[in-house]
């Protein structure tokens, strides 16, 4: 009886491998598939471009609170001091544009 066994025993072990390796063997179709690498290949700039803009924002928004900083106290208040000569100059710089523009004419 042992030796019934044994026969038996191989089948099943045999049985169970080819299980094991129609299921590897589906995984891999899978993975090489078309679609999925290209899909693959989607999600991955995806996420780069995610990360990139990400930090885009936090630079930019970093230069906007810096610059912010430069004109504006810690509560709120504008800074003669500095937005004086800024506005000064953004009043001359569009006062020549208008003055060249009326002299084209």
């Amino acid at each position: 009886m042992s030796e019934a066994r044994i026969p038996a025993e191989i089948e099943a072990r045999i049985a169970r491998r080819r299980e094991t390796l129609a299921e590897t063997l589906g995984e891999i179709a899978v993975r090489v598939h078309p679609a999925t690498i290209a899909g693959d290949a989607k999600m991955r700039a995806a996420e780069a471009l995610d990360r990139t803009a990400g930090r885009t924002y936090v630079a930019v928004n970093r230069a906007v609170g810096d610059v912010r900083a430069q004109f504006f106290t810690k509560d709120g208040r504008p800074r003669p001091e500095r937005v004086a000569p800024v506005a000064l100059a953004a009043v001359a710089a569009v006062g020549l544009l208008v003055f060249t523009a009326r002299r084209r004419r």
